[in-house]
């Protein structure tokens, strides 16, 4: 079903020839603002050309007067009665007065057959305001015939209720001129109702000069429909004022206008509303390329520059910062969805979820998604997943699947191929594909490239990437890379970080570094840090670091130290112990010294598994006469394959008296590679008399250097020889 929006009570009396004063007008007003002020969803709702929930918006409203025999000028307003913006669309009617439910008594009584009745006898006998109220109610049934009988006979009287809704039956009987010409003549006579009919008559004409002129009438005079659809129009016209008219319908509790002008302010206070919050998540299943920047974890939470939100352009969830107006976005988006607007709940939702109010972000995602909002659904199998219940995630998810969310079915394709279900995974993908998720043709080069199936990636990636999909151009190039094709991986790389990807951006650097092109590749390497890549802001300070700005270089050691690479913690350490003495060993009955900032950078690198840092993590511990420390960071490093770590073990060991095992950490250091290490072995078989395995370890050392441990080592060979040859 199409929605037509909210209900709305449009209640007016009064006659072409004005015969109320100035009280009763009054009077009338207030009764009119009480209705529409307390309606719990009060205001059609109407589409824009730019966001938009309904499909149409309400159309003209039926008025109803009553005035009984023999009253003075004053005149008294009667209700038609509830209908259902749904069924009026569905009738083709063009709008109908829906009360407030806190008039259901008179509702009841205006719909009594009795009510009715009596209302017929005073029609029959030629009240004016009875043949009015008649011809509204038979409008409301549909009895266009008997209802155009009555309405014509109130109109000929004067009455201005009459001749509205006279054009209300005339318009669905497919006659907008005949039906414009009786709005002008209520209008003229202080209808806001026809006032409305009228300008939006006058907008499907493409007069907009004139709609602004009769919807700016009805919209001065407090009626809510009119003060939205003239918002709409000086939004369409990108004219000022639409904010202060779509408020003045909220203030009236029009939902839609609740709801767009949240997205106003929204847009207002976040300087990228699409990028600050969304409800997308990324759903790759591939893992990162070592040495390139590929993405593809299926847990990141950002969508790429396709956009993985699978809505429709323009309305993406916001959830920005609260600070500006966002903070009064979110109360009409609360008003909104209270009044059962799925979509502000679904962007209510969004705002709570970025500021860690699940909960309440879940149950407004629920009442959205239940109102058939896929978004929603997605959104709501997220928090769910994130909660670590995947199978009601799974469930959410498809329910937005099914209804055509390309997210959700990414999502699903996500958690198929964690579990090793590929087939299933591909299935959700192309289905994510076909919604229009451009995700899903990425998805689909990432799975495939997961299984070795080089050319169907290729494919893929191929296929996202001319569809404008960032990471899927970084990806695609990638593989041309790896095929050894420089000459086409080069405008890939070039596409993808010109449309933001950062991974791009640094392979651009590699590539460029590769071929020595070192400017050029500081300046991929300075973009892609600028934007936070860890890599690359490690590859800055290095150059930096070659020209000695240590300062500036210590700023990115410290952004890449802080993104988790260890190599950078070892390196921003080597700056700051750069700067400082030496320790020197504690004095006697001194209190161990606390840890300097470099030496808690080395232990971070250290606890990462660097093993240049947990060596020296080690030489500082045992600078301290920490021991057991510095044994254990030895051990580590030298278990990891550190020759300088197995050497200074075995020196620690040395000293603690375990010598044979101290022999053991130099033998695995002097294979390695480590001059001192053989040295030591040297001497170590020198003491013991295995001379012929003395010089056996001198000739190594001599071998490996460096010059004063060769020098040393060859001294020890010739003393050696003669000592065998004597």
């Amino acid at each position: 079903m199409v929605f037509m929006g909210d209900r709305a009570t449009l209640l007016e009396t009064g006659r072409f020839v004005q015969r109320r004063g100035q009280k009763a007008d009054k009077v009338a007003d207030a009764a009119f603002a009480a209705v529409i002020a307390g309606a719990a969803g009060a205001g059609a709702s109407a589409p824009g050309p730019r966001d938009a929930t309904t499909a149409g918006e309400a159309g003209p409203a039926v008025e109803a007067s009553a005035r009984g025999r023999g009253r003075t000028t004053s005149e008294t307003t009667a209700t038609v009665g509830h209908v259902d913006a749904d069924a009026v669309h569905a009738t083709g009617a063009t709008g109908v007065t829906t009360p407030d439910a806190g008039t259901t008594d008179a509702v009841d009584a205006a719909d009594s057959a009795e009510t009715e009745a009596r209302h017929r006898r005073a029609a029959e006998a030629g009240d004016t305001a009875s043949m009015s109220v008649l011809g509204a109610l038979l409008l409301r049934r549909g009895e266009l015939d008997g209802a155009e009988t009555y309405l014509r006979a109130a109109t000929a009287d004067g009455d201005r209720a009459a001749a509205n809704n006279l054009g209300v039956l005339l318009h669905q009987r497919g006659y907008p001129d005949e039906a414009a010409g009786w709005w002008r003549i209520a209008a003229v006579a202080g209808s806001a109702a026809a006032a409305h009919a009228l300008g939006r008559h006058f907008r499907e004409r493409g007069d907009e000069p004139g709609a602004e002129y009769w919807l700016r009438q009805s919209a001065e005079q407090g009626h809510a429909l009119g003060a939205y659809a003239l918002a709409d129009l000086l939004e369409h016209r990108g004219d000022i004022g639409a904010e202060r008219w779509l408020r003045a319908a909220a203030e009236q509790g029009h939902r839609e206008a609740a709801y767009r002008l949240a997205r106003t302010l929204e847009r207002n206070a976040v300087e990228d509303p699409h990028d600050a919050f969304g409800l997308g998540r990324g759903t790759g299943t591939g893992r990162s390329t070592p040495g390139l920047g590929l993405p593809g974890d299926p847990d990141a939470r950002t969508p790429s520059a396709a956009g993985a939100k699978g809505g429709k352009s323009g309305d993406s969830p916001v959830a920005g910062p609260a600070t500006g107006r966002v903070g009064e976005a979110e109360q009409w988006y609360r008003r909104a969805a209270a009044r059962g607007h799925r979509r502000a709940a679904l962007h209510l939702g969004a705002i709570l979820e970025q500021r860690g109010e699940l909960k309440e972000a879940g149950r407004w995602y629920l009442t959205a998604a239940k109102d058939g909002e896929a978004r929603a659904a997605c959104a709501l199998g997220f928090l769910l997943r994130d909660a670590g219940d995947e199978e009601s995630a799974a469930v959410w998810w498809l329910r937005a699947a099914q209804d055509g969310d390309g997210n959700a079915a990414n999502a699903l394709g996500a958690l198929h191929a964690a579990r090793g279900e590929q087939q299933t995974a591909e299935r959700w993908y192309r289905a994510a594909m076909d919604a229009g998720d451009v995700n899903g043709a990425y998805n689909l080069g990432l799975l495939c490239a997961a299984q070795d199936r080089t050319p169907q990636a290729e494919q893929w990636y191929r296929r996202a990437a001319y569809a404008g999909h960032r990471e899927a151009a970084n990806a695609l190039a990638v593989l041309l890379l790896q095929a050894g094709d420089h000459t086409g991986a080069e405008p890939w790389f070039s596409k993808a970080a010109e449309a933001g990807s950062v991974d791009a951006a640094f392979n651009l650097g590699i590539l460029h570094a590769g071929r020595g092109e070192d400017r050029t590749a500081l300046g991929w390497y300075q973009r892609a840090a600028a934007a936070g890549h860890t890599d690359a802001a490690l590859q800055v300070a290095m150059a930096l670091l070659r020209d000695g700005e240590d300062r500036e270089a210590e700023r990115h050691l410290r952004c890449a130290a802080g993104g988790g690479s260890a190599e950078a913690a070892f390196r921003l350490a080597g700056v700051l112990d750069a700067r400082q003495p030496p320790p020197g060993p504690p004095a006697l009955g001194e209190p161990m010294p606390e840890k300097t900032e470099c030496e808690e950078w080395y232990e971070r690198a250290a606890q990462q598994g660097h093993r240049r840092a947990q060596v020296r993590v080690g030489m500082l511990a045992a600078a301290r006469g920490d021991v057991e420390s510095a044994a254990h960071w030895y051990r580590e490093a030298a278990e990891a394959g550190s020759r300088n770590g197995a050497f200074n073990l075995g020196l620690l060991l040395a000293r603690e008296g375990s010598e044979r095992e101290a022999a053991l950490w130099w033998s695995r250091a002097a294979n390695a590679g480590h001059g001192r290490a053989a040295l030591r072995l040297a001497l170590l078989a020198a003491r013991r008399g295995e001379l012929t395995e003395g010089q056996r370890w001198c000739a190594r050392a001599v071998e490996l250097g460096p010059a004063e441990v060769s020098e040393r080592a060859a001294r020890l060979r010739d003393a050696l020889h003669q000592e065998l040859t004597a």
